[in-house]
């Protein structure tokens, strides 16, 4: 098994080995702040840097090349399963799209018509907003979700030339979305002000937050073997997760006919970091935290245990990706 992770600052590369996870740093100082792995090839990876642009490398993570994207502040990024074409988000919020594995982009531009833009706003900075996560449906080249902070999850239909504004029923919030990989029309919606689920593909949404004591949620992933089966990270608001204070975090899981219900199981109660990041694959399902610790889970929540990390140090962790389809 392999992870790469961003750091706020640079890449790790996660490798898992006898028990033990051996971690290399990488494009140290560069300000990652998200990044996204080829589906069909676990050494090709992009990082989104704060100040410079998207970063790939081909070899595992040993070498780096600039993609030259027209936009220097990158907040998300994807690469499709369907077809393999990657994307990169801004702020201010733009959308470009690949098609030569970063080579030479295109801008989706017709995101910035839809009639809401005018209210897009990051309450930290609120002259500005950023596309804060996007995701290309595994089933559909041209089915396309992308997430405004703070301003709306938008939807495509062909590849970005068109778009609809925010859907019905999702949060405007948006911090991240997932598709089920194996069940078309199923999506699924983490925002600031509680998690949302499509079952018809997007178009729109429902709330689901029954049995959560938290709202402000962060990040969300779904059970490759069930769809019905996912989870939310969350904090009791985003000063407590973000500002450097205690987040009171905890992992909910949501099955069918269930209400939300908080894991522990050797997690600690609540969190003392907040979980940035959450993976599933191959029956195991994976934490990352804002300190660096990473725990897992093969019972689908039920029990944990923290990874044993050997090293580079992983000091930070703001996003978490498997290698590998």
């Amino acid at each position: 098994m392999r992870l790469y992770a961003a750091t706020g600052d640079g890449i790790a590369r996660l490798d898992e080995s006898h028990g033990a996870w051996s971690v290399e740093l990488a494009l140290a100082g560069s300000g990652a702040q998200c990044l996204a792995v080829d589906p069909a090839d676990p050494d090709t990876a992009y990082a989104g840097l704060r100040e410079g642009g998207v970063r790939r490398t081909r070899d595992g993570g040993r070498s780096w090349v600039d993609c030259e994207l027209p936009e220097p502040a990158v907040f998300s990024l994807a690469v499709s399963a369907a077809d393999g074409a990657v994307y990169a988000g801004t702020e201010p919020s733009r959308l470009f799209h690949s098609v030569e594995g970063g080579d030479g982009w295109r801008a989706l531009d017709a995101l910035l018509e839809l009639p809401s833009r005018p209210t897009w706003s990051f309450p930290p900075r609120p002259w500005t907003s950023h596309v804060r996560w996007i995701a290309p449906s595994p089933h559909d080249g041209n089915l396309l979700l992308a997430g405004i902070e703070l301003g709306g999850l938008m939807r495509s239909s062909d590849g970005g030339g068109t778009w609809q504004d925010h859907r019905p029923g999702a949060q405007p919030d948006v911090h991240s979305l997932a598709w089920h990989p194996s069940v078309e029309g199923r999506a699924y919606e983490a925002g600031g002000g509680g998690s949302a689920l499509s079952t018809d593909a997007g178009e729109t949404w429902q709330p689901a937050d029954e049995g959560r004591d938290r709202n402000y949620t962060w990040s969300v992933a779904v059970d490759p073997d069930d769809p019905d089966c996912w989870y939310v990270s969350a904090s009791t608001g985003p000063f407590a997760a973000h500002g450097g204070r205690d987040p009171q975090a905890r992992i909910y899981r949501r099955r069918e006919g269930e209400p939300w219900r908080a894991l522990g199981g050797g997690l600690p109660e609540p969190l003392p970091a907040m979980p940035y990041a959450l993976v599933t694959t191959d029956g195991r399902l994976f934490a990352g935290l804002a300190d660096g610790q990473i725990w897992e889970s093969g019972d689908r929540g039920d029990s944990w245990t923290a990874l044993r990390l050997e090293g580079d140090r992983l000091g930070a962790l703001v996003a978490l990706a498997r290698a590998g389809a």
